[in-house]
């Protein structure tokens, strides 16, 4: 784990049904040292685990990691997370009232100042999320 400041953090996770509930509680540990980071604790926590959920079912191969990349200040939260599959980028979509997943990006948006994804440097793509208190 590599630490930029009290209130960012950078870490690789393994492609691991496990790696949501990391994800979270690292998100817990750092919103708890940041002061007013509680603010983030809720939407910040369901955030983190659809992102990486996602990485880890739909955009990292076998054998590969996702980077979760998080930065928090007084003015809002941002999300990162890195993962090898450039070419399948997340879709939005409404699922139906049988479907047993596929509302997780209306989450996203419906709890973010903003979100998207972009191309990362190298291979892959970052999707990312900032939300406000």
């Amino acid at each position: 784990m590599s630490s930029c400041s009290p209130s960012s953090l950078s870490i690789w996770l393994p492609r691991s049904r496990r790696s949501p509930g990391e994800a979270r509680r690292l998100l817990e540990k750092l919103l708890t040292d940041v002061p007013g980071g509680e603010r983030f604790t809720h939407a910040g926590q369901l955030l983190v685990s659809e992102l990486v959920t996602n990485a880890v079912l739909h955009g990292t191969p076998m054998g590969r990691r996702i980077q979760l990349v998080l930065d928090v200040d007084r003015r809002r939260l941002r999300i990162e997370v890195h993962d090898a599959r450039g070419e399948r980028g997340p879709v939005l979509r409404a699922a139906s009232g049988e479907d047993e997943s596929g509302r997780g990006l209306v989450l996203v948006k419906l709890l973010s100042q903003r979100w998207g994804c972009c191309p990362r440097d190298g291979v892959g793509k970052i999707v990312w999320v900032e939300i406000a208190p």
